[in-house]
């Protein structure tokens, strides 16, 4: 596409009340880098207040999670919402039109686009960081999935396999929450907490989540994972473990008898990544492989707030 062809008038700014909602999720739903992180149900539980770029008749699409602070608005990446970006993956010279709006209408952004979108390297005053999700494909038979284990992985495994363990489908949200309630950092928001409530329950009501459980040999729920089904993705969209669970290693119990029942299907498994390498070690012990996704910041406050802002995340 040259550049006397783009018309940049087909990029509009829409608050919110201005989006056409079957359109958007149109355009998510069709997009060949789709992911439910931008579905609209989805972001009216995560981001909540988000806006949007659309291009043209909801060609291509940006979602913007928005707060305010100190009268300032800005962009932000909300809980539980690995990837956002432009969907679908668009000509980068659309991209750049979609860059250069965000810059232009907001002082400071921090967000996360998805693996297909990687930003041009000529933007001006945007830091791009790399960051790394871990995939599973599982096409394959259960034992040609196995011997992708690592030795540490097979040995823990081994380890749980002794400790009488119990693995059931499709556990009840409210033990999973009791779990999760339970077992939390002390400083994480309630907020959070509200948020996955809502997010599991409507994806239940819509056929599109379970959660796996194991119980302990004195039956109690020690370990579970909240799995979230988009189109050929299954998301490990949030693990909940109690101090027993991890002694009797339940959470790799619990992921092997899982991939037992999904190898040989057309689908992958989206660990979501860590960039803590403790956990990212766990995820490739099953084999799961890197993918590479971008962070984007921009900061043009003034000195004074740029402090303030550094300080108050």
């Amino acid at each position: 596409m040259s550049g006397p062809m783009l018309n940049r008038e087909e990029l509009k700014y829409l608050k919110q009340h201005e989006i056409d909602y079957p359109k958007w999720d149109r355009c998510i739903e069709e997009a060949s880098n789709s992911r439910v992180y931008a579905v609209s149900w989805y972001l009216d539980r995560t981001a909540v207040e988000w806006d949007a770029l659309v291009w043209g008749n909801y060609e291509f699409v940006m979602p913007l999670p928005r707060r305010r602070k100190l009268g300032i608005s800005y962009l932000y990446q909300p809980l539980y919402c690995q990837q956002l970006g432009i969907f679908p993956n668009p000509p980068t010279e659309i991209a750049i039109e979609f860059y250069k709006a965000v810059t232009h209408k907001f002082s400071y952004f921090d967000i996360q686009n998805n693996a297909e979108n990687i930003p041009p390297k000529s933007l001006k005053g945007v830091h791009i960081l790399p960051r790394k999700n871990f995939l599973l494909h599982l096409e394959t038979d259960y034992e040609a999935i196995l011997s992708g284990y690592s030795k540490n992985t097979h040995r823990n495994i081994a380890k749980a396999n002794n400790n009488r363990l119990g693995f059931v489908e499709n556990i009840r949200l409210e033990d999973y929450l009791q779990l999760k309630q339970k077992n939390l950092p002390a400083q994480f928001p309630k907020s959070g907490f509200q948020k996955l409530k809502s997010i599991i329950a409507y994806s239940q009501y819509k056929g599109l989540g379970e959660i796996e459980g194991v119980y302990s040999p004195g039956n109690n729920l020690c370990a579970a994972v909240f799995f979230l089904r988009w189109k050929d993705r299954l998301l490990y969209l949030n693990a909940a473990s109690s101090e027993e669970g991890k002694e009797l290693r339940a959470m790799f119990f619990l992921i092997d008898h899982f991939l037992g029942t999904t190898a040989g299907k057309n689908l992958t498994l989206d660990f979501e990544g860590s960039m803590l390498p403790g956990v990212a070690r766990f995820f490739e012990g099953f084999g799961a492989t890197p993918e590479t996704y971008y962070q984007i910041r921009g900061n043009r406050l003034p000195a004074p707030l740029k402090w303030l802002k550094r300080n108050s995340e």
